[in-house]
Order: structure tokens, then C-alpha cells, then sequence
């Protein structure tokens, strides 16, 4: 787990669960498969281009992200995937590691609602090789995201 993302979770009084894993986990299944949990559990950390600015949005494995619906919901014109140089410069973190915070300033987020299902969420740590567990509600309070359908 990468420093800021740490520091992160303190300032947010999150006592995530921390695991980190020899092999990388750089995609949902990956991860789901490495903690034995459902892919659905698992709340990708997905950095799109809105307008021009970064937007993240965290979202359920088991789903594609419906970026039209994301567009109205945010009121922009255009919601598409970012580069990875653009994901890079927003998150400080690399495509495939990007956690829920941690990053060099705060970034509009969207919280999928799908993911409250679960007791039990993992998500990115800031790297390939860390995952955090934590709840739902303490994903939205953490990212001081909007829960909405986005799938």
C-alpha cells in the first residue's frame, strides 16, 4: 500500500483491512480470486475523463460502468475511459493499483450503489499487490462520493 493511501484512511478514521499479495492483482477477477471473495465485491477504482476532468468512479466487478448515464448524472457532455497517463497524473497511483483515496487532491467521485450488497468490499491499495477492505458506507464517507446506479 502506497503512503498517501495510508495516511488517507487515518485522516478518514478507516481501519481498513490490509492485504498484500505476492502475485499482482490487477483486475477484479485477479483480486476476487486472491481474497476468495465475490467479483462483485470487489469496487474497482475506474478514472474517467469528464469534460476534461478526472472523475472517479468506483464500481461493482461484476459491472460495466453505463458512462451515458454517468455523463447525466454529473451534467457533463462527455464521460469517457482516460489514458493511463491521464489516470497516472490525477491518482498519482498506475491503471490496475488505483485506490479509492490517497491521491494528490481530491477527486469528484461516483460510488456505484451495487457495491452496498456486500458486508464486505476490497479495493484498490495504490499498487498491483494490495487490496483494503472496508464497508460501503465507509467507501462513500471516505471518497465523499455520490452513490448512484451507474450500470
Amino acid at each position: 500500500m502506497t503512503a498517501p493511501v495510508l495516511a488517507a484512511l487515518g485522516v478518514g478514521g478507516v481501519d481498513a483491512e490490509v492485504r498484500r499479495f505476492d502475485d499482482p492483482v490487477p483486475t477484479a477477477v485477479a483480486a476476487a480470486g486472491a481474497l476468495g471473495c465475490e467479483v462483485g465485491a470487489i469496487a474497482n477504482s475506474l478514472v474517467f475523463d469528464a469534460d476534461g476532468a478526472p472523475l472517479l468512479v468506483l464500481a461493482s466487478g461484476a459491472h460495466r460502468v453505463d458512462t451515458g448515464k454517468v455523463a447525466a448524472l454529473i451534467g457533463a457532455r462527455k464521460v469517457r475511459r482516460a489514458s493511463a497517463q491521464f489516470v497516472l497524473a490525477a491518482t498519482g497511483q498506475e491503471v490496475g493499483g488505483v485506490a479509492p483515496t490517497g491521491h494528490p487532491r481530491a477527486l469528484r467521485t461516483v460510488v456505484d450503489i451495487d457495491l452496498a450488497a456486500y458486508r464486505q468490499l476490497w479495493a484498490g491499495g495504490g499498487d498491483h499487490h494490495t487490496m483494503i477492505g472496508l464497508s460501503y458506507d465507509e467507501l462513500v464517507r471516505l471518497t465523499a462520493g455520490t452513490a448512484a446506479a451507474i450500470c
